[in-house]
């Protein structure tokens, strides 16, 4: 099969489109024809900074695509169900050997690209805000980098639940979209000062959350949480060492919640959530946002271009038929 892969860390010219051996079909997984790979913050991240195991090492979280094999402890899956997928690596591919309990069914009516995205965008958010974040009805929510997978989740999520929604941008041309998917207040952290745009719009109150997934922005995300408000600070998307004061916060009697969703999603109550929203998305009450698609032999552009406009999540490599 053809592969994007990499023999060491560094930046996305370090992948090379191959071919490599076809995977078997694990006895407690299945064989998949890749037909659409979300590109993940956390492949970029593995990419250009882990080394991998062994050379030609596949990079990839998510992946979605038709059953082509079933292994031989596994009962409820077939041949030829669509299915999407995670697992920490091995997505950016034409086959996948992943895990049974690893994949999720995709409802009919939903495009591919979107299946592939879902689970760890959306799955994220959910997390964050219901089983973390404890968000009520009334309540206000900042959540960083609105413009990328988990925000545009988050943002959809949060609005849905009845929360006042307020999310950071990166340039007023991306306002627009998050707008119609529910956000109520657009901050261009650019422009403004973030603390002093929250807290004008709070009228110096605070928030009653903030979901972080940048990491760089966890000192401003405390900076807006009212006293006793929740924080959920999930990944490092812009890298930081995520040294904070938190003097302050213990002062306040804020709550702080890390997420890493790699241990997460084969829990019980977050895959079946996985699974409802995928319903939801096909039946067109929640929207994943693509923002382009790529070959798989450009997966190297692909990752330049998700780096570049920070919108993880949203970038999908297609595999050629």
């Amino acid at each position: 099969m053809k592969a994007a892969v990499y023999d060491h860390a560094g930046t996305p010219d370090v992948l090379r489109y191959v071919d490599v051996p076809d995977p078997a079909c694990p006895s407690d997984g299945v064989l998949i024809r890749v037909e659409a790979a979300a590109i993940e913050g956390g492949d970029l991240i593995n990419r250009a900074s882990t080394p991998p195991p062994h050379a030609a090492f596949i990079v990839g979280y998510a992946a979605a695509g038709e059953i082509i094999a079933v292994g031989k402890n596994v009962a409820d899956r077939h041949v030829g169900q669509k299915v999407t997928s995670f697992d920490l690596a091995g997505s950016h591919a034409e086959l996948r050997a992943v895990a049974a309990g690893r994949t999720w069914l995709v409802p009919d009516g939903l495009d591919m690209a979107a299946a592939a995205a879902l689970p760890i965008a959306f799955g994220t958010a959910h997390h964050c805000l219901f089983a973390r974040g404890d968000i009520k009805r009334g309540e206000t929510v900042l959540i960083q980098a609105g413009a990328g997978g988990v925000g545009l989740a988050a943002i959809q999520l949060a609005h849905q639940a009845g929360a006042t929604v307020l999310a950071t941008v990166s340039g007023a041309e991306r306002t627009e979209r998050l707008l119609q998917l529910g956000l109520d207040h657009a901050i261009d952290h650019h422009a403004t000062d973030v603390v002093d745009a929250v807290m004008h719009l709070t009228a110096g109150r605070g928030v009653d959350l903030v979901i972080d997934p940048v990491g760089a922005t966890l000192q401003n995300s405390l900076a807006v949480l009212r006293p006793e408000g929740r924080l959920v600070f999930v990944g490092n998307a812009g890298g930081s060492k995520l040294s904070l004061d938190l003097w302050p916060a213990l002062q306040a009697n804020q709550a702080l919640f890390g997420v890493f969703m790699g241990t997460q999603l084969e829990k019980p109550d977050v895959y079946d959530t996985i699974s409802q929203m995928l319903k939801w998305a096909a039946a067109g009450t929640v929207k994943v946002v693509v923002d382009r698609t790529f070959p798989l032999d450009a997966a190297a552009e692909a990752h330049a271009y998700a780096e570049n406009n920070s919108i993880l999540g949203r970038v999908v490599l297609l595999p050629s038929g």
